[in-house]
Order: C-alpha cells, then structure tokens, then sequence
C-alpha cells in the first residue's frame, strides 16, 4: 500500500495532459523519464499518418532521442490477426478451466519460468506470455477471486516498463478482446497492479473515466477493510493525482454512491494542500448537512476505522490538529481575531460532529488543543457570541474536555470571566438570542434539575442530536450552582431583563422567555418572593404573529405559579405570584382589531404581516430605545428594547390578544378546579367579573385562531378546549357546521351611499309595504366590515318585531336572518341581549329590560316574545339559536356556582345533592322551553279565522305553510334536545303536552323511539290523563315504528285498557273509551295481530255501555244481535259494500258512545280485513 504523504504518482500530470490534449510543446519539453510511461502511445502516434504533419514530426522528435523506441516498434511489427485468434481461443479455454490450469494457446513448451522467459524472447512471445498471464487474472476476476496472487511477470519491478509497454500497445491493438475497465479490474490482484492501471490508462486517456468508475462501483461502502480494497482504494488515488481535475469529481462520486469514503478523505486531504482546500466543510457536511444515507456511511466509517490502523482517518486527525495548532499559535495573549472567529466555529462544530455523531475519541493533543480554542476570548461580535456559546455546549457535552484538575480550572476561570464581561451580552446576536441568555438558562435547568432540557438546548447549539450522560454532568452542574450562578442570583438577574419586542417564532436562539419559562416551572420566584407580574404583562403584549412556541408553556407556568402553591407543606400566601389586573386586560382589548385582521383564507387579502427576513433584517438595525428598567449584570435592556422596532400590525394586535384570552381561560378554568384546596386555607383569590368576560370578544378570538393554527403553535386545540368548558353557548354546533357563523370583518366593499341608522330603521319598518328597500339595506348591511354592521345594530334590532309579522316577504325575513346571524360573528353575547330586549312584548307585565347575568340566570326570557314571532320562520330560527346559547350559559353558569361554593363539611353528601338539585333545575328550564315551543306548535283560532275559510287565496296557504315551518324548526329543536339528554323526553313527556301534537312529534323527532323505553311505566301512572296520553303516544309509535318492540308496547296498552274498564267509575270509563277508540285504530293498523284483541276489547266496551244505558234508564235497542237469525255462511259480506248493508240492519241505541264504537270497528275492518295490502 502506498504512504499518502510519499506523492508517489507513476505518470506525470503534467505529461497526462499533454497527452490528453495533444499539446506538442509540453511533449517536447518533457524529459525523458516523464515520457518513459506513454511511449507506447507516442510511438502509435508517430506511425499513424497525421492531418497535422507539424505535429506528427515533433512527435518523431521527441521519439529519436529515445533508444527505447525501437523495441516498442518491434512490438507493433507483428501479426495481430493470428494473435487475435489465438487470444479468443485462450479466453475460452480459461474459463472452463477456472484459470487454474497450466495449459496455454498463447505459449508453449516453456524451459523455464515466465520472467526469465521474457527476458530471452522475441517480441511476439513477449506478447503472448503478458497477454497468458493476463487471461489467467482476468478468468480469476470473472469467479470473483479477489484475493492477491503472485505473478512471477508482473511482480518483478525490472520488468515493470516493459511489461506495460506490452499491455498497452495489446489492449490498443486488440479492444475487441481486452476492455481497459475489465483489464484493470483483473490487476488490482497483482502487487504492481495500480501503478500497471496508471500506465495502461495514460496511453488510453479516453478510458479514464470509464476505468475510475468501473473501479468506484466495485468498491465497498467501507473500503481498506480487505488488501484488494486498500488496492483499489491506491489505483483511485493514483489516478486522482495523474489527473488532479478529476479529484473532486471522484469524491462526490464516493459521497453519491456511498462507496471507499477512506478514499474520499485522501481525496479532500490531497485537495487540502491547495489554496482552495474545502476539508474541515466537506466532512462537517457529510455528518451534518447531508442525507442520513451519507451521515451513517462516514459515521460507520469512522466508528470502525478507530478499531484499526486506519492510515485515512490518522492523516484526518493529523490535518485537524495542525489546523487547531496554527489558529492557537497565532493568538496574542489569549485572545482570538476576528478573522480566525469563523474558521474556529467550523473547526468545533467539526470535532464536536466527530465526537457525537462518529463517535470519535478525542485524543489527550486533541483534548489540550481544543480547551486552549475554547478558552480564547473572541471579539465582542455576533459570530464571536456563537463561538462562545458553541464552546460552553462542547464542554458540557464532551466530559473529556474536564477530565483533568487543570482543564477543569481554565474552564471554570473562563466561564466566570464570561459573566463579568459585558460585552458578550450586549451585542445582538444575528440569530435573535445571545449567549447571556443560555448561560442563564443552563443555569436554572441545573438548578432544576432538569438535565435532558439541558441536552436539549446543547443539541439545538450544535445542530445535531447528542446525548448528554446525566452522571457526567454532576461537577458542572456544581460549577453552575454552588460557583457561578446561585439561585437567588438568578431571580435577581431574570427579572430585570428587559421583554423580546415583538416575540415571535421567527425568532430562534435562546431568549429571555426560555429563561422565565424554567424559573416559574421551578417555582424560583416565589421562593425569592420576586414580583413576575409586570414582566409577563409586557411580554405578552409584544407578542407578535407568528406565535413563539415557548409563550403557551409561559403563560400555562405563570397561571399554575398564581393559584398552586409550589407544595403542600408551604401554602404561604407569599408563595403564589399576582394575577393579572382587570384594568390591564381592558387596556388590551380597547384595541379594535375587527376590521383590519387580513383573512387568511381569502386569497384576494394581502397581510401586512412583515415577512420573517425582514423583521431579522429590522433587528440588526434597530435603534436605542430609553427603557427605564433597572439594568442587569447579564442582559443589557437595549438589546431587547430595540430589536424588532417597528410598528405593531392587526396581526401582531390579535396574537396579543389570542394569547390574553388563552391566559384568562386559564386562569378561570383552573381557578373553579382547584376552589376546593383553596377555600380550605382560606385564601382569597382574584376572581374576574362577569363583565369583564362578557366584554370579551372570545368567538371572534376563537375563529381568527381557527383560521390561523398554523401560526400559533398549536393554541387553537387548548383554545377550544377552554372555550367549550367555560363558554359552550359559544361553542354550538351549528357556529362549526354553518358558513354563516364566518367573521364579517373581512368582507369589504365600496357603497355609494353611506348607509345610516335612519334610513336602516324607516327601510325595515315600511318592509311590508315596500320590501324591495328592505331587500337592498340589508345586502348592503352584508357587505359592511364587522365594526361598521355593529354600528348599525340598534336600529336593525329595534325593527325585529316589523320583520316579523306575517305579512312581511319572506325574502326580506330570510335577509334580516342572514345579517343577525353575521352580527352574531362579532359580539354574539351583545347582540343576543338587545335582541331578546326587543322581542320581549312592551304590554307584557314583566317588560324590563335584561342585563348578562339576568340573562344567563333566566334563560327561557328568550321565549319571551311576541306571538309573531312562532309564525316566522326565519325570526323563530333566531329565538331557537338564542334558546340554544341561553340555556347552555345557564348549565354553565349553575355549575360554576357549585365549583365557587364547594361544601366545607367532610362527606360527599351536600354536595351530591347539589349535584341533584342543579341537574333538576337544569331539566326543569329545558323542559319548561319544550312545554313553550310546543305550545306554540298548535293551531290557533287566528290561523284560520272564518273569513279565512271562506276565501281560497294565497295568504291562507302560508299561513299554513307557516305553521308546518315552524313546526319543523321546532321539531329539530326537541330531536337535538332529546339526542343530548334522553332523560328530558323522559320528562317532557311525563308532564305531558296536546295530544293533537304527537302526530308531529312522531313524525318530526327522529329520535321519539326513545319514548318505547319508558312507555310501559308512562301507561302505569295512576292519572287517568297520563294513561289516556300514553295510549296516544304509543299507537303513534306503533304506525311510526312498526317493530316487535312497538308490538310488545301496543299489546301491553290494549291489555291496560281492558284492565281499566273493569276497575273505572262510568264517567271515566266513558272518557277512557272516547279517547281510546283513534288509538286503537292505530295500532290495528300498524299490527293487524293485535285486531282480535281489540275487536274483543271493543264488544268488552260496547257491553259496559248498554249496561250502563239500561241502568240509567234509557231504552234498549230494538234489534239485538243475541236475537238475530244466523246467516248461512254463504251470505257472509264479501266486500265493504255487502259489510256496509249488514251494519246499517243493526239498530243500537241512540247511545252516542255505543255509536263510536261501532264506527271504530267498521274503520278497523276497513283498515284491515278489507284491506287489499295488510301490511303496507
């Protein structure tokens, strides 16, 4: 194997590319010896006849001073012809017999050995003893022999000349049977075999390509492992020194196929000794910047090669230490240059790379060189603050850099050094953090504990994942704790540091807001009793879009950090930081953001959001600011101040706010959680008003959050999660399902005419006689922004009872829906109360105007209203929603009374019946607002008025066609009622409600099979009135859901009525029969089975009332069926006409009720027997 420090290089490069380009001059000024190896190929040149004679006579000027010549023209003198056919039928013979056997075509009757032989011969069994040997390689390489073999010809070096000669001018001669590629293959087994491979492919350099990557493809992803490797690992480099254009195309062939990388760090090492080296990038690259492919293919390499004398990775260790060497020597007095700052970060990125990717041990040179780099002192400088930080990473990550008393000495002096000098914290870092701040931040993670954060942040400083053994940080985490930075120190210190203006994600390092997260989550502050306040308030402010991802984590800590004292043993009230104020989170919201939040759905808004280059471009040039904090011994204030200066955008605006809102949410939401802890130790805890939370713009908020997850980390899932706990009125369904809930504030337009309150308020109130104005004021209500729709909200409201009366379009009422539903978007709780103000009757008794809390404490003051309002569609529609909204901030609103009143007595007793109370006033309300939408279900006397009847116009019609909407809004209502709690249809219709009802309910509520369930206990009631409603209920159940269950249900019902006509006085009896009769149809109906039965039951019925006739007197029938003729079987009626005929013979008495009954057969018998299709 060649020494790679030897330069050892068979061909000349200057010669190779003279002959590659034909440059005649080089040629002729070239020496004998440099043009020794191509001879062959001038010799061929000088007999081949030219198109350039000049260059054909420099040739033979330079060949006549040469007496080698000659034997080479002998060699081109003989017959190749015969020589060719004597090769194809040695090829043949060799490979039958492996190579292995002695028998040759080429050669014959040797007396001694090949060498000798060669020696004595001619020039033609010259030929034929190289090309022997060559077949009997060559065959060997074919059955992938690739062990090294002796050749008595090609490892005698005396014949090394000559023997190439030989192979050149063969596979010049004959390149049908010889490929320069397989040719050189078959050599890297013979001892000579790459300076032999240099020879052949300078007298053919058009093969040198195809030879280099032919010899690349065969090689192995970890190479000099075996001789043959190490032999085309030499060839490789031989040929890249013949060539030295070529090299760097050999070493990103290496690195894209993942093949020999030994020989691509002696390409980039034999790259290094130019001007142009690229050493310490090209492998911080592969193990950092390239494909995992390529950082596991130099990593394994690494890794094995330290198990072995491995002479690349040794050269590699000796070129980096020289480097270090050199940067130290030229340091005065321990500082570093400016110009050498760059070259050393590479450097430690490199050897850090080495050591946690490669694992590489450091070496005890490699150890002392880079603590003496480490310890410099670089210029006050951003890359001078990354090389600081990079070089704390490295000693806490590498415990081998402080394994020593001394190394661990001059790292300690040098940390401390650091805290003093001022000048590494107060210039600002390109990356937006600094060094000061991850030096605090390793600090209260030692502090903390929490020593996988801090491998956390060494891998985010060194840009690769590394893995910090806990156990080796045990005497830096002294260092840290007990030397440089003690606890109180560090409150001290993070306090005073000024906020990140403009935080935001676009922001990367190590920042104030890390070092805050950490102390609050270890509860630092408090146990100092320092005020965090006021930091986090201004903080939160300057947050901007898009949203820092360790802000959420901040604000999570600080509330915890309010209302959770750290343990159980110390609940001081001095323990616990400050709330923020009310004052301070309505100086937020003051800032109207509505109407100048860009939609990040509409593709025609342009943000005015600066771009993320630009904001960095901003903070390198920020000026002073004149902050008044109190300034620290580690952070400077303007470095913070001005970073980022620049006007705050809408965008900037709503992510303050967003991250307020998730703050307050919060806080509440923990606060009722954990009322019960705190009431025990009696501490008074800020609880904020219900004003302030109506003041709240928290859908808006929750929307714009919705369209902008992607630029606030995640805060949407939490959002909403909040939102649906504290304010589900907010929350319904139908704001996620319906496009109409979309904000308005981003719908923009221009309006001829500035629409103003009086002209909207005289437009809706003339809707009925003039819609067509009605129509355009509401569309141009549509187009406004959200803020200006608001303004108009008094007088779109106020008209709400105009909209709507009957008379009124329905276009304009579907219009005015369209526009309360976009107002609704922007302050939803606002419009609510003014609306349900409105709809409250000014005739009624308790007309009063209603604030929030009276509100959310009577809910059903929604259904408080004109009686219009039940025969308009589009305005009961409204109601219906507000019902929704109202009665979810009741059950809110109740459970949060019970979590702010929790029980001080030991016992779960009180409060399970609080629990019990609550969820029954909860029910009572509910179903006291299905009692009132059902009420309004039935038809009045005004739907249909006598003059109505008589006139066949469209406006009975839709009056009817009113009714049946209302209906079914209601109807939807009661199915979404009863699917959420089943146990209100169970009290709903316990409580019962107008029978002329259940056919819409029926057939309305998909979900009335529900009432299967509790029918049978309904039937069992001892109120006559609810069997009698049960009895109804179930035959409509049964027509609805004719299945065994209903069967089962209608069976028991006909059995309860028979029962009860036997144990019934004569008037209920009487009423029991009446009202039993349509039921019974019904069910006969929907299970003609049951038909027997009832007939029975009916004649049971009829019985009871001619007895009852004929003890009160009145005349029995004339005509009995006891006393009629039978009929013959044969005269039996065949059809309803004949059925008709016998009933109209039968006289019962003038008995009303007996009468019924014999209608209610006639209609079974109809329904049934007669029927054509029974079960239709």
């Amino acid at each position: 194997m060649y020494h790679f420090n030897d330069n050892h290089c068979p061909v000349s490069p200057k010669v190779f590319n003279a002959i590659s380009t034909v440059d005649v001059d080089t040629i002729l000024s070239s020496s004998d010896a440099e043009l020794r190896p191509v001879l062959s190929c001038l010799v061929r040149m000088s007999l081949i006849a030219p198109m350039d004679q000049s260059q054909a006579s420099v040739v033979l000027q330079v060949l006549s001073r040469i007496e080698l010549v000659n034997s080479i023209v002998a060699l081109l003198s003989i017959d190749f012809h015969s020589l060719e056919q004597d090769v194809k039928k040695e090829q043949q013979l060799k490979l039958k017999t492996g190579g292995s056997s002695t028998e040759s075509i080429l050669i014959s009757n040797l007396t001694s050995g090949p060498a000798l032989e060669f020696e004595r011969s001619d020039p033609t069994r010259k030929l034929r003893l190289v090309l022997s040997e060559l077949m009997c390689l060559m065959a060997k390489d074919d059955l992938q022999d690739k062990s090294q073999r002796p050749s008595e010809l090609f490892d005698h070096k005396v014949y090394l000349n000559e023997v190439c000669d030989v192979l050149a001018i063969a596979l010049a001669e004959l390149p049908a049977l010889l490929q320069p590629k397989d040719v050189c293959e078959a050599l890297l087994c013979v001892k000579y075999g790459p300076d032999i491979i240099c020879h052949i492919v300078a007298n053919q350099t058009d093969s040198y390509l195809d030879v280099v990557h032919h010899l690349l493809e065969n090689g192995g992803g970890l190479d000099d492992e075996v001789e043959e490797d190490s032999a085309r690992q030499d060839a490789l480099l031989l040929l890249a020194r013949m060539c030295p254009a070529q090299a760097l195309g050999i070493r990103a062939r290496c690195v894209d196929q993942g093949v020999m990388p030994g020989l691509a760090i002696l390409l980039s090492l034999e790259h290094a000794k130019t001007e142009d080296s690229d050493l310490v990038e090209f492998i911080t690259g592969l193990l950092l910047g390239g494909t995992n492919q390529n950082k596991s293919w130099i990593s394994q390499y690494l890794r094995s090669s330290q198990k072995r004398s491995s002479a690349p990775l040794d050269l590699l260790r000796h070129e980096l230490t020289q480097h270090v060497a050199h940067i130290i020597n030229e340091c005065p007095e321990r500082s570093l240059p400016g110009h050498l700052v760059l070259e050393s970060t590479n450097l430690l990125k490199l050897f850090s790379a080495l050591r946690g990717i490669a694992g590489l041990k450091f070496c005890d040179d490699e150890v002392n060189l880079l603590v003496e780099l480490i310890t410099r002192h670089p210029p006050p400088t951003p890359a001078g603050v990354k090389l600081v930080s990079l070089g704390l990473c490295m000693l806490i990550a590498f415990n081998s850099l402080v394994s020593t008393p001394g190394l661990e000495k001059q790292a300690l002096d040098w940390i401390r050094t650091l805290v003093h000098e001022e000048k590494y914290f107060q210039s600002a870092s390109a990356c937006g953090g600094s060094f000061g701040e991850m030096l605090l931040l390793i600090a209260i993670n030692f502090h903390a504990g929490q020593l996988n954060a801090i491998g956390d942040l060494v891998s985010t400083t060194m840009g690769f994942k590394i893995t910090v053994r806990t156990n080796n940080l045990t005497r830096m985490k002294q260092m840290f704790t007990n030397d440089i930075f003690p606890e109180s120190v560090v409150a001290g210190h993070a306090v005073r540091v000024p906020v990140t203006r403009n935080l935001s994600g676009d922001l990367t390092g190590f920042l104030p807001v890390h070092c805050m997260h950490q102390l609050l989550k270890s509860r630092v502050f408090s146990k100092h009793k320092v005020s965090i306040k006021s930091w986090i308030y201004e903080q939160i402010c300057c947050a901007a879009s898009p949203l820092h991802p360790v802000l959420p984590a901040l604000i999570e800590a600080y509330v915890h950090s309010i209302l959770i004292p750290p343990s159980h043993r110390n609940v001081g009230m001095d323990q616990l930081n400050e709330p923020l104020t009310e004052q301070e989170i309505r100086r937020v919201f003051s800032k109207v953001i509505i109407d100048r939040v860009p939609d990040m759905d509409d593709p025609c808004s342009t943000p005015v959001m600066p771009h993320a280059t630009s904001r960095r471009r901003l903070s390198a040039a920020a000026a002073k600011s004149g902050g008044r904090r109190r300034e620290s011994g580690l952070f400077s204030p303007p470095k913070y101040q001005d970073r980022l200066k620049h006007e705050r955008t809408p965008e900037d605006e709503l992510c303050t706010q967003i991250c307020l809102l998730y703050y307050i949410l919060l806080y509440e939401d923990l606060r009722l959680t954990n009322m019960k802890s705190l009431a025990t130790t009696g501490k008074k805890v800020l609880k904020y008003s219900s004003d302030l939370l109506a003041e709240l713009p928290v859908k808006f908020l929750l929307s714009e959050a919705e369209s902008r997850q992607d630029r606030l980390e995640g805060m949407f899932s939490s959002l909403l999660r909040l939102c649906v706990t504290q304010f589900p009125h907010l929350c319904l369904v139908e704001d996620w399902i319906g496009s109409e809930g979309k904000p308005t504030s981003l719908k923009k337009c221009s309006l001829k005419s500035r629409l103003t309150p009086r002209m909207l308020k005289k437009c809706l109130e003339n809707a009925e006689k003039c819609p067509a104005k009605a129509v355009f004021v509401l569309q141009q209500m549509q187009s406004l922004s959200g803020s200006a729709c608001w303004e108009l909200v008094d007088p779109f409201i106020s008209s709400i009872q105009s909209i709507a009366r009957g008379q009124v379009a329905r276009q304009v009422q579907e219009l005015y829906r369209m526009v309360w539903m976009q107002l609704n978007a922007v302050y939803p709780r606002k419009l609510w109360l003014f609306t349900v103000n409105n709809l409250n009757p000014q005739e009624s008794v308790a007309a009063c105007d209603l604030n929030q809390e009276e509100l959310s404490l009577d809910p059903l003051s929604v259904l408080r209203c004109d009686p219009a309002v039940f025969r308009s569609g589009s305005i009961l529609s409204i109601v219906l929603y507000m019902l929704k909204a109202c009665l979810a901030a009741s059950r809110t609103r109740l459970n949060q009374h019970l979590q702010e009143q929790p029980t001080a007595e030991v016992g779960q007793t009180p409060d399970m019946e609080k629990e019990e109370l609550k969820n029954a006033l909860v029910l009572t309300q509910e179903s006291a607002a299905i009692q009132i939408l059902l009420e309004c279900c039935v038809q009045r006397e005004s739907d249909l008025s006598p003059s109505q009847r008589d006139k066949e116009s469209l406006g009975d019609k839709s009056l009817l066609s009113n009714l049946q909407e209302v209906q079914s809004l209601v109807c939807s209502y009661l199915h979404q009622a009863f699917i959420t709690d089943p146990n209100l249809a169970k009290l709903v219709h316990f409580q019962g409600y107008p029978t002329e009802l259940l056919q819409v309910t029926v057939k309305g509520v998909p979900s009335m099979h529900i009432c299967l369930d509790f029918a049978p206990e309904l039937l069992s009631q001892p109120s006559l009135e609810k069997q009698i409603f049960a009895i109804d209920l179930i035959s409509h159940l049964s027509l609805e859901y004719p299945v065994p269950r209903s069967l089962s249900t209608a069976r028991l019902a006909v059995n309860s009525i028979s029962t009860l006509l036997s144990v019934l006085d004569a008037v209920a009896r009487e009423e029991l029969i009446l009202s039993s009769l349509q039921p019974l149809h019904r069910i006969c109906i929907a299970f003609p089975p049951l038909m027997e039965d009832v007939i029975s039951l009916l004649l049971q019925a009829g019985q009871m009332c001619l007895n009852s006739s004929t003890l009160s007197g009145y005349t029995a029938p004339s005509y009995s069926t006891a006393v009629l003729p039978p009929r013959p079987p044969s005269s039996s009626p065949h059809n309803s006409t004949d059925l008709d005929k016998e009933m109209d013979r039968l006289h019962v008495s003038q008995d009303p009720v007996c009468a019924l009954i014999v209608q209610t057969f006639r209609n079974i018998i109809h329904s049934t027997v007669l029927s054509k299709s029974i079960f239709a």
